[in-house]
């Protein structure tokens, strides 16, 4: 069963979107069904922002809260941040078919309380999804995002060429298509760092608007790592190279760290003036997360 699930910030639940949804024993039924399907996650106005649908995500598992009697943990794999909010309502057309079916619509916020889980219906589920990346979908961006018939395999070709009603009925093969989650990923990260190297600052824009930089992981995606932007980091191709051979890191200030007796000397001289603190997104709530910077680091630490 799908799901629509509400979250915002300082909600007093310990949610982590890209690995946990935190939730009262109310819902455990509801999300019990979910697992092994997909959930959208939904901000109410309440949370700041525009309101509307902001990402994606699987039910891997629930599990009990040891620290809260009473509440539970939805275990969140694959999640995907949408391009841009989905808006709840679409020029007048609510995406949720018990909301678009309610005659009066005056207290249509009411009616959801207390309704923090929800089900949705696949068409609906395929529609928020569909409308949620299409700007990675749309044709016109392909040379940015790296999706063009030479950088793609068939089968994502495939994917990404189909008429609109074929991409929604094959929706959850996209949103596992690693390519494709890949070019996300990108467009996620580069926009965050304005596409300038966290390390060398350099901005350098090529053909078709494609940025230079590359969007690397910072807990790496066979370990466990997310595709978010708060697990990614904007780096020039040689940087990227040696950011995941973990010949350089960052300390828990977002300074550099550079491994000097194992970096290659004609390469020591990229970080000669950048060894203070990285380029980091102007949006704070893009800057790295503590917890895979450290990840990350205990690597360094260790190779």
């Amino acid at each position: 069963m799908k799901l629509v699930l509400d979250t915002k910030p300082n909600s007093g639940y310990r949610d982590e979107l890209a690995r946990r949804y935190h939730f009262p024993s109310q819902y455990k039924r509801l999300v019990d069904e979910a697992v092994g399907d997909w959930v959208v996650f939904r901000r109410p106005r309440a949370g700041g922002g525009h309101m509307g649908y902001i990402g994606v995500g699987q039910v891997e598992c629930v599990e009990a809260d040891r620290e809260t009697p009473g509440h539970h943990y939805a275990v969140i794999t694959n999640f995907l941040a949408f391009d841009e909010v989905v808006p709840w309502n679409d020029s007048g057309r609510y995406f949720e078919a018990p909301l678009r079916d309610r005659e009066d619509k005056t207290y249509i916020g009411r009616s959801l309380r207390g309704r923090s889980a929800r089900p949705l219906l696949e068409a609906d589920f395929a529609a928020i999804v569909e409308r949620g990346l299409s700007d990675t979908l749309n044709p016109a961006n392909a040379r940015r995002l790296g999706l063009t018939p030479a950088e793609t395999d068939v089968a994502t070709r495939v994917l990404l060429t189909a008429p609109a009603p074929e991409q929604e009925r094959r929706i959850a093969e996209i949103l596992v298509n690693r390519k494709i989650r890949e070019a996300s990923f990108r467009r996620q990260v580069v926009e965050a760092y304005d596409a300038r190297c966290a390390v060398t600052r350099l901005r350098i824009i090529n053909g078709g608007e494609r940025a230079e930089v590359q969007a690397a992981h910072i807990w790496a995606v066979q370990h466990g790592g997310p595709d978010t932007v708060r697990n990614g980091i904007a780096l020039s191709s040689t940087v990227h190279w040696l950011f995941d051979r973990h010949l350089i890191s960052l300390d828990q200030d977002y300074r550099l760290l550079v491994a000097h007796n194992r970096v290659p000397s004609d390469l020591r001289a990229l970080f000669h003036e950048h060894e203070g603190r990285i380029h980091l997104p102007t949006d704070r709530s893009k800057w790295p997360s503590e917890e895979y910077v450290a990840k990350h680091r205990e690597m360094y630490a260790s190779a």
